[in-house]
């Protein structure tokens, strides 16, 4: 377990951290912010980024002999954007609890690209079932769009079409091969439990942690939220990408993006349909 841990956690993680945290203290420094506080709150960020990633390795490596893993992994890393999305219906506001589901669809793709070009396998990701890759990753970034440039009172109407659509992409999706291992098992299957329910509590703080930094290093509201919010809240996915490409599992890591777009959609329409209940009642 030990040894796992410690491979778990490579050059790239590192550097991340090594970058949030000159990215915040930086910050206060340029914009007159509280200097020792921003160090604290992106030791906070890193914290949570550590936990997120240690999280999808044990999930994935329990489950790397499971057919299917990257669909499961799919469903799997959408945790915090359900967290957030009740969060949101709680407090009554369905745009707030849709958006960050839905901002997910932009940021996913994007960092799948990224994770294949980290792991010299673009090309050979790329051509791995393209035609669906593409059709998928495009209707579900334009549902996304679609969502906020209609009335919410004509919401109903763009919950039927999104339901039919992401329906027939996930019906549609492509098959997965169990792809046996000949590595010997580390940790133990039951592991997965508690590193589900640390990869939700992880991804419910990171967005908080975040603006507290935010606030302690007064950067610029765009940059954090275009940058840096936008990245880390897709963090499960870039790493169960990460962690499936270097297991050569390429449509794993495809469908572990396309089946998060699916899940983001139906998150929100989960979301909006709740919200019209609650109203009506």
């Amino acid at each position: 377990m030990k040894q796992f841990l410690v491979n778990s956690v490579g050059r790239l993680d590192m550097i991340c951290w090594i970058l949030v945290v000159i990215f915040f203290c930086g910050c206060s420094l340029l914009f007159d912010g509280d200097f020792n506080h921003s160090f604290i709150a992106a030791g906070g960020v890193v914290l949570v980024m550590i936990l997120i990633g240690l999280s999808i390795e044990v999930i994935i490596e329990t489950l790397k002999e499971v057919k299917g893993l990257g669909t499961i992994t799919g469903f799997i890393t959408n945790g915090p954007e359900l967290v957030c999305l009740i969060v949101g219906l709680v407090v009554g506001d369905v745009l707030f609890a849709a958006s960050t589901p839905l901002g997910s669809n932009f940021m996913n793709p994007i960092l799948l690209i990224a994770a294949a070009l980290i792991c010299r396998v673009f090309l050979k990701t790329l051509g791995t079932n393209w035609r669906y890759s593409l059709t998928c990753i495009v209707l579900t970034a334009g549902m996304a769009v679609s969502f906020y440039t209609i009335p919410i009172a004509y919401h109903i109407y763009w919950v039927v079409t999104a339901l039919v659509v992401s329906g027939v992409l996930f019906v549609k999706r492509p098959p997965e091969d169990s792809e046996a291992s000949m590595e010997e098992e580390v940790i133990a299957k039951w592991s997965i439990f508690p590193a589900i329910v640390v990869l939700i509590a992880a991804g419910y703080f990171l967005d908080p942690v975040v603006s507290f930094a935010s606030e302690q290093s007064h950067a610029p509201k765009g940059v954090i939220g275009f940058f840096v919010l936008a990245t880390l809240s897709s963090w499960p996915e870039f790493k169960s990408c990460l962690a499936l490409l270097n297991r050569k599992k390429y449509l794993a890591a495809i469908l572990n993006i396309t089946v998060s777009n699916i899940t983001n959609i139906w998150l929100a329409i989960a979301g909006v349909a709740t919200y019209f209940f609650m109203t009506a009642a």
